[in-house]
C-alpha cells in the first residue's frame, strides 16, 4: 500500500463518540486492533497511529513469522493456511496476554478477525477494533501495486470473492473507517477520534 490513500475532508457525521472509560482497564481501553482485507492499510495506518496515541505498534504477520521462523509466504507453502491460521491463534493468545502491562496499535492479517475464536478473545479483551474498508477495487488496486507476495491473493474474481465472504465479518468490529480517498494521517486521525482516545 502506498503512503497516501489521497487527501479528503472527513465529515462530522462520521465519528461516532466511544467512550474508552467503559472498556475495562485502561490500558486495554487504549489498545486498538485494525482489521480489514488486503490492501485495506492496517499496516501503514497502525504506524501513523501508533505515532499519534504514542503507542507501540505490532504486525500480528511479524510476530508469527519471528516465532515459526519462517514468512508468512512459506509457511502458507510448506504447511497450508491451516497450519497457518494455528500459528496466527497462538500468537495472537500471547499477545492479548502482555496487553494488561502495555497498550499498544495492533494490524492483522486480513483473515485472522475472521476466524469466530480470535475474533471472541479480542471481544473479551475489551479493546478497540477498527475494521479499515475501502471498494474492493481500490483494495484489488493497491495491491496490485504492492512488490508483497500475498498467498492468498490471486485472479481478480477470487480477490472480490474473498473480500466479499469476510465483509460480514470485518463488520463485527467496534468501528468501520472508510478509507477510500483519504491520506493515511486523515485515516489514523479519524480513528483516533472516533474512538475518543485523544
Amino acid at each position: 500500500m502506498q503512503n497516501r490513500f489521497r487527501k479528503s475532508r472527513i465529515g462530522a457525521g462520521s465519528r461516532p463518540a466511544v467512550d474508552p472509560t467503559s472498556r475495562g482497564h485502561a490500558r486495554e481501553a487504549r489498545t486498538v486492533f485494525l482489521v480489514g482485507f488486503m490492501g485495506a492499510g492496517k499496516t501503514t495506518v497502525g504506524r501513523a497511529l501508533s505515532r499519534r496515541l504514542a503507542l507501540p505498534f505490532e504486525d500480528l504477520d511479524d510476530r508469527i513469522q519471528q516465532r515459526e521462523g519462517k514468512s508468512i509466504e512459506q509457511i502458507f507453502r510448506e504447511s497450508g493456511e491451516a497450519e497457518f491460521r494455528k500459528a496466527e491463534a497462538v500468537a495472537l493468545r500471547g499477545l492479548l496476554g502482555e496487553l494488561s502491562s502495555s497498550a499498544r496499535v495492533v494490524a492483522l492479517g486480513g483473515g485472522a478477525f475472521v476466524q469466530p475464536a480470535n475474533a471472541t478473545l479480542i471481544k473479551k479483551a475489551q479493546v478497540h477494533s477498527v475494521f479499515l474498508d475501502a471498494p474492493v477495487e481500490e483494495l484489488l488496486r493497491r495491491c496490485a501495486a504492492e512488490a508483497t507476495a500475498r498467498p492468498l491473493r490471486q485472479s481478480a474474481e477470487q480477490f472480490r470473492e474473498l473480500y466479499e465472504k469476510r465483509w460480514r465479518s470485518y463488520m463485527k468490529a467496534t468501528l468501520r473507517i472508510d478509507t477510500n480517498g483519504k491520506d493515511v494521517d486523515t485515516v489514523a486521525a479519524e480513528v483516533a477520534c472516533s474512538l475518543g482516545l485523544e
